[in-house]
């Protein structure tokens, strides 16, 4: 969802971004909105410990409390202060997360101490160039150059995804680019589904990362997906969710 841009009061968000596309389209430009601009409305996570895994979303419901959405996820993480993984998150979620949380004036000391106050966030924190609390698993393999990055899930690749070269399902449904007419409908548990199978898959993969690089056996990795896949039957009926 756009920003305001400078358009008078009476002017809706919807009609706002039809006038952004339509200036977009006039001067060939991609309809993708800059990450600044836009407002996170579900954000999907896997949590795994030893205790199991479970898919959980942060979700903006009624698109009135954004704010307090992002420092529920940042205190999440400043208590947990979990190992996190991503899909492009350096390149897409992250930035979003940050713009937004300066916007509406998100705390969250030990997410960017870069060590000054407490001597373990050194390297460990989310602002170093390539942080030891966050891997993004596709900028990784990319050998962190843009040019080299493949797609986790993408419509137009036609089956060349690295979900599917991984034997993993890939989106079920909706897909991101949707999630603005979703979100104008009101159908925001149709945006959560679309971001925790996203979030899901980005789990899978990483687990077959994990295998490559020899953080699991080739046991370990048949049994964690046979968990992985245990879990999503089970909660197949309340969340929409089925993987064969």
């Amino acid at each position: 969802m756009l920003a305001p841009r400078g358009d008078p009061p009476a002017v809706s968000d919807k009609q706002a971004h039809a006038a952004w596309l339509a200036e977009r389209k006039e001067k060939g430009q991609s309809d993708c909105t800059p990450l600044h601009l836009q407002r996170p409305l579900v954000i999907g996570c896997v949590l795994c410990n030893p205790d199991g895994l479970r898919l959980h979303s942060f979700v903006d419901r009624d698109s009135q409390n954004e704010g307090q959405v992002m420092q529920k996820v940042f205190h999440a993480i400043e208590k947990h202060q979990p190992q996190r993984v991503s899909w492009n998150g350096s390149g897409f979620d992250l930035p979003v997360l940050h713009h937004q949380s300066l916007r509406h004036g998100v705390e969250a000391s030990k997410y960017g101490d870069p060590g000054e106050d407490d001597r373990k966030c050194r390297c460990n924190n989310c602002i170093s160039r390539h942080p030891l609390r966050h891997l993004d698993v596709m900028d990784l393999l990319a050998m962190y150059s843009p040019q080299n990055s493949a797609p986790l899930d993408e419509q137009r690749a036609a089956g060349r995804c690295v979900a599917k070269l991984c034997g993993v399902p890939g989106k079920l449904g909706l897909r991101g680019w949707q999630a603005y007419a979703q979100f104008l409908a009101h159908e925001t548990e149709a945006v959560r589904r679309c971001c925790e199978t996203y979030v899901m898959n980005t789990h899978l993969v990483c687990c077959r990362f994990q295998k490559m690089r020899g953080g699991f056996t080739e046991a370990a990795h048949h049994q964690e997906i046979a968990f992985v896949k245990e879990t999503l039957n089970n909660l197949a009926p309340a969340k929409s969710h089925r993987y064969a």
